[in-house]
């Protein structure tokens, strides 16, 4: 059967209208897509009423850590206040702590006075301070040439621990005696009983 001119006419213009009907809304799903992505994106960035360089996560903030003024230095040791401390086994070197010279300050840090004597008698005296948060230790004095006095011109700056070295001493003084969990593991008090009595972290667990 022949279809009429206005018959034909009629069903390309349905088919048109049809397919401008499919492109609108193919359009308007991606306008939503996109719509909903931006509302998104600005929840995600939603403005603050600070400034966003002054927004740190708690577990990302970092205080501004001061370390206390050693104005004055503790007295040149004397061999009755001297308690030894174990480093390795295969060092001929020996070392004590000043038991008098101990002290934890408020800045985390722990101070003494080591005493470090080699086979032949020589002896290396250092005024030190171990920083627990940190896993560092600094030099403020030595015993100077005429050994009647303090150095302090070897003083140098925080700096990492040593490991893995027989003469490690710095390391052992952290990890048996004077820190613990990023902290000084007691009063200056129970720092030297603990370490008279050899009662290193390592003893104290069992």
């Amino acid at each position: 059967m022949r279809l009429s001119r206005p018959s034909l006419l009629a069903r390309l213009l349905e088919s048109r209208q049809c397919f401008e009907e499919i492109i609108l809304k193919a359009f308007a799903l991606v306008v939503a897509c996109v719509a909903t992505g931006a509302l998104l994106a600005g929840c995600a960035s939603k403005p603050t009423n600070k400034d966003d360089s002054a927004f740190v996560y708690l577990l990302d903030r970092k205080g501004n850590w001061v370390e206390n003024k050693v104005d004055t230095l503790p007295p040149l040791p004397k061999e009755s206040n001297l308690l030894p401390f174990e480093v390795s086994g295969n060092t001929p070197l020996q070392f004590a702590i000043d038991q008098t010279s101990v002290s934890v300050g408020s800045d985390g840090v722990v101070r003494y006075v080591v005493v470090v004597t080699s086979p032949s008698g020589a002896r290396n005296v250092n005024y030190e301070g171990i920083r627990c948060d940190t896993y560092e230790a600094r030099q403020y004095a030595g015993l100077n040439a005429d050994h009647d006095g303090w150095d302090t011109t070897v003083a140098n700056e925080f700096r990492r621990i040593e490991n893995g070295t027989l003469n490690a001493y710095q390391a052992s003084l952290y990890q048996d005696y004077m820190c613990a969990n990023k902290m000084p593991a007691a009063n200056a008090k129970q720092i030297v009983e603990n370490i008279r009595y050899k009662r290193t972290a390592a003893s104290l667990i069992h």
